[in-house]
């Protein structure tokens, strides 16, 4: 844990020592009336205070970039308990991709709450780590529909959804595109090509590549053992088949207005490219790199089976999770869900543009008018949950890599698929 920066808000309340014992020594008759009501009241308030939660103290993991919010959070909570008990709440830098092993290396010495994306929800709750949420009906009910089953298994809410933005869509430079423009890929490639600009799209990466198979009817999953992958990619048959996509792909990589590249940042930046597809993540970039003229819209269609096709996306939650082991449980719920409260989500939305998964604070007009933050909402409309196995990734990067390449090796596509589905299902 090494890597951890710590951040102790600590609110510890007391009666003063001088305030107690006027109330518990002898005084004169004269004032004596006034000084017994004084010295009950403080002696009362200190004797609630410890009795109903005495010294509580608990450990929050968020990512480095969140911590300096979620701290003023955490410090509020402090405070609205005050009465309550004397709390001392340490936040930690543990990334939340890296919490579920670190909390299965060591769950007894883990965070009470952490921070988690949804893609480890099913991990956690077959190691015994989350257990079902108590408040599940308030928390779900408060919720968009897909939050609340990231955070669920088998119809069980075990986590508290904060988030409904981790997903991508489309960033483009308004310079160059009217809104017409970016609802085909066959346009924004058109137009890219002509500017001597790019479509920039990672292909290296199989959370990405499931936007070409996503909508076609064909079948990407877990299996009933919720570790190996159900996958039929490499569909011969049916109205659209494995075949048809990915020649839609390799006509795409031959497009001198494509590029597959990882650092959508860098290429809007270094106006490589005037469209990207990304998360939430990259507003700050694409802001920077287009300025007036940056917006932010759902995924296009691309030619697929001489259609077009909407693109799919993986759709990603973002939740807390109570560990199960924590001693202060029941205090560690009442953490979660203040975080992941109606307030707290708004506030995380003006301060770092973040989509909430409340209901309520998704509804609002300030987020309904975030390019962005629309965008990723409107293109969960055509998304699923990921819900993959861990043999899943390596054989879609390769096969990304081989069609973003042009198919160097003239492969027949269908033996590159078979392969693909192959490795994916063994």
């Amino acid at each position: 844990m090494n890597m951890k920066k710590k951040f102790i808000a600590l609110l510890a309340v007391y009666a003063s020592a001088s305030l107690f014992l006027t109330g518990c020594g002898k005084k004169p008759a004269d004032d004596g009336q006034n000084a017994e009501d004084e010295g009950s009241e403080a002696a009362s308030e200190q004797t609630q205070t410890v009795e109903s939660g005495g010294n509580v103290s608990l450990r929050f993991w968020c990512d480095e970039d969140e911590m300096d919010l979620f701290q003023e959070q955490i410090d509020t909570f402090i405070s609205d308990h005050k009465g309550e008990a004397n709390l001392t709440i340490e936040c930690e830098m543990v990334p939340a991709a890296e919490c579920k092993d670190e909390l299965l290396g060591d769950v007894n010495n883990g965070a009470d709450v952490f921070c988690l994306p949804d893609d480890q929800i099913l991990t956690m709750t077959a190691s015994g780590v989350l257990e079902e949420v108590t408040n599940a009906d308030a928390i779900a009910s408060a919720n968009l529909d897909g939050a609340t089953a990231a955070a669920s298994v088998d119809g069980k809410l075990f986590a508290y959804p904060i988030t409904a933005d981790n997903g991508y869509f489309l960033y483009y430079d308004k310079r160059y595109f009217q809104p017409q423009d970016v609802r085909t890929l066959d346009r924004i490639l058109e137009i890219c090509a002509q500017n001597g600009k790019k479509f920039v799209m990672d292909w290296s990466s199989g959370w990405y590549l499931y936007a070409f198979f996503g909508n076609t009817g064909m079948t990407l999953g877990l299996n009933d053992d919720g570790l190996t992958t159900l996958c039929d990619w490499n569909r011969a048959e049916g109205d659209i088949t494995g075949l048809d996509v990915a020649k839609g792909m390799l006509s795409i990589a031959r497009n001198k207005g494509f590029l597959s590249d990882a650092g959508a940042a860098a290429k809007m930046k270094d106006g490589t490219a005037i469209a990207a597809v990304s998360g939430v993540w990259d507003i700050a970039a694409a802001k920077q790199a287009f300025g007036e003229n940056y917006g932010a819209c759902k995924l296009p269609t691309y030619t697929c089976a001489g259609r077009q096709v909407q693109m799919a996306s993986f759709t990603g939650y973002r939740l807390l999770g109570v560990n199960a082991y924590s001693p202060q449980k029941a205090w560690a719920e009442k953490l979660a869900e203040y975080l992941t409260g109606e307030e707290s989500q708004r506030l995380r939305f003006e301060r770092a543009e973040r989509g909430p998964s409340n209901k309520k604070a998704a509804s609002s007009d300030e987020i309904q008018k975030n390019q962005a933050i629309a965008a990723a909402l409107e293109q969960a409309e055509h998304g699923v949950i990921q819900k993959v196995g861990q043999k899943y990734w390596d054989p879609v990067t390769e096969f990304g890599n081989t069609m973003a390449a042009g198919n160097p090796g003239n492969r027949p596509l269908q033996d590159l698929l078979d392969t693909m589905v192959s490795e994916i299902t063994e």
